[in-house]
């Protein structure tokens, strides 16, 4: 058997009975593959270690930088309190932002969910404009190149104690290759730098295998 193909089973029986699909998360992902999505959103395995964590850190706000077609969205979503809890997810693409939109409503938590759409480094200084409480989690997954934006705008908009999760920081093992020039790269390995020197934060990254093949997170907690 393949690496791959042994990958994908222990991923499918660790979703069968750890994460497994339920209406509205398969209607999700069925919705996103309809409209024609990039298959990149993250695993059932993923979407509930975000859940998990979110629940843990005793999340009520959280930040997510990359909706898609709102997968990972709803997973967050269903941590957070019902009453005063608030997820605010940036999507490049008003398209992708159609389909979340539709996909967190059959979920039943558009109450808790404000889509917002357009380029995230101009979403972000109007949301930082509001002046909002501190987000308790980010989850950031959006254009990799600008990882590092992305992270200095989720310490302005956090507060000490809060957990910065960013997804796909491995890139198949290019990150660890300095002679690789491509901006998802770069942005990804001067994000993993900044989260190492930074006085603010303490973090670590953890390397992955499944169903998305070859790849990782990072976690940062904000010091202060």
């Amino acid at each position: 058997m393949s690496e791959s193909r042994l990958w994908d089973d222990v991923d499918a029986y660790f979703t069968t009975h750890l994460s497994p699909d339920d209406d509205a998360l398969a209607a999700a992902r069925r919705e996103s593959d309809a409209a024609g999505l990039p298959p990149v959103n993250v695993t059932a395995n993923q979407g509930k270690l975000l859940q998990l964590l979110a629940q843990i850190q005793g999340a009520r706000t959280a930040l997510e930088i990359g909706t898609l077609g709102g997968y990972s969205t709803i997973w967050l979503a269903r941590a957070l309190p019902a009453d005063g809890g608030r997820l605010v997810t940036l999507e490049y693409n008003a398209r992708h932002a159609e389909v979340a939109t539709r996909n967190i409503a059959r979920a039943g938590l558009d109450a808790l969910v404000d889509v917002r759409v357009g380029p995230a480094l101009e979403s972000l200084p109007k949301l930082a404009d509001e002046n909002p409480p501190p987000f308790d989690l980010v989850f950031i997954d959006a254009d990799k190149g600008n990882n590092p934006h992305y992270l200095e705008w989720a310490l302005r908009l956090t507060r000490a104690g809060s957990l910065i999760v960013v997804d796909n920081v491995v890139r198949g093992g290019r990150v660890a290759d300095a002679d690789d020039t491509a901006a998802d790269v770069r942005g990804t390995r001067a994000a993993i730098e900044m989260i190492g020197s930074h006085p603010r934060l303490s973090g670590t990254a953890v390397q992955t295998v499944g169903g998305k093949g070859y790849d990782g997170f990072a976690l940062a907690r904000v010091l202060a």
